[in-house]
């Protein structure tokens, strides 16, 4: 708990559950900003309370109306840095357009890059964010980059709901291979993927499973969840495999198009998210979504940061 010197907590409109939940496991109110927008869809910042020499964290996420987080991000750090701000921390869970990080085909814009240079000139000092899609992105930056990681909850979810004698850990692509290894070799249990083949972003044509999972608790871990097409097919062949449950643990769950529908009729029996992005909307549509909070590790982070202590023992440990 944090005694609420020099420290100001603003939120924009992206996720602002999660904005209640860090500021009430850090034991300061949220600082008072008016976020708004006009007829023809500019963003519209008022800070209201005094920042001088404090030590500003804003936090937005990466979902609902993307551009207009950004937006609203960036003109929140700008507004604080003019204002004379000691140091600005962007908070976001989820970093938007994480997926064009690279480029994968002729005149393809590198936007993950483009969003960094945006923070940077709105006058961000540093990023807080959790399960990049690519870990390159954090070199992107010119100012430091904490990159959390969902996987110390995941883990802790997986020993107080399951038998570990009998869980397999599942990757849907060998893109995923390191996560889940790491996971399995953590938890003390085996290890399982699908080498996949696309014939077009968000398509999968066909999935080979390497390893073995009759008789078993399968749980398919990945960093989101966007379409589900990938976890719903891998579903539907651990199921023919021979697995006695199929799950999914997600840290991102962002679950676009017929996305809800597909998880309703699939062979997985629950797909875990985190609430790095709303979700009480989609649990309300399907049965089978479960939320793991991860307020507690960003309230954790941002008072280390806030007292200059060190953040790596998040990377291993849930905070109580």
């Amino acid at each position: 708990m944090l005694n609420g010197s020099g420290i100001k907590f603003f939120t924009g409109t992206s996720h602002p559950e999660l904005a209640e939940l860090v500021a009430r496991r850090l034991g300061i109110p949220l600082s008072r900003a008016n976020v708004s927008r006009s007829g023809i869809g500019e963003s519209n910042v008022t800070i209201v309370e005094s920042v001088r020499e404090d030590d500003v964290y804003i936090i937005n996420t990466g979902c609902g109306e993307i551009n207009t987080s950004l937006m609203e991000l960036c003109i929140m750090i700008h507004a604080c840095k003019i204002a004379s701000a000691r140091r600005i921390t962007a908070v976001v869970p989820l970093f938007p357009y994480s997926r064009q990080d690279k480029k994968d085909k002729s005149r393809a814009p590198i936007t993950a890059k483009l969003v960094a240079n945006m923070l940077q000139r709105s006058g961000c000092d540093h990023v807080i964010t959790m399960d990049l899609h690519a870990s390159q992105i954090q070199g992107f930056f010119d100012v430091p980059v904490d990159k959390l990681y969902a996987e110390p909850s995941v883990i802790l979810y997986i020993r107080t709901h399951f038998d570990l004698s009998d869980v397999v850990i599942v990757s849907p692509d060998a893109g995923g291979a390191k996560r889940a290894t790491s996971m399995a070799d953590r938890l003390g249990v085996d290890f399982a993927l699908f080498h996949k083949e696309r014939k077009k972003a968000n398509e999968v044509s066909r999935m080979v499973l390497v390893g073995h999972v009759r008789d078993k608790t399968a749980i398919l871990v990945d960093d989101m969840a966007d379409t589900c097409g990938t976890l719903v097919l891998a579903a539907k062949h651990l199921a023919e495999a021979g697995a006695k449950r199929v799950l999914a643990i997600v840290t991102h769950g962002i679950l676009s198009g017929n996305a809800l529908s597909a998880v309703e009729g699939s062979a997985l029996e629950k797909l875990i998210v985190t609430n790095t992005l709303p979700q009480k909307a989609k649990q309300e549509l399907c049965s089978k979504i479960e939320v793991i909070d991860i307020a507690a590790v960003l309230a954790e982070v941002i008072r280390r940061s806030h007292y200059g202590e060190s953040v790596s023992k998040l990377f291993n440990e849930v905070p109580y």
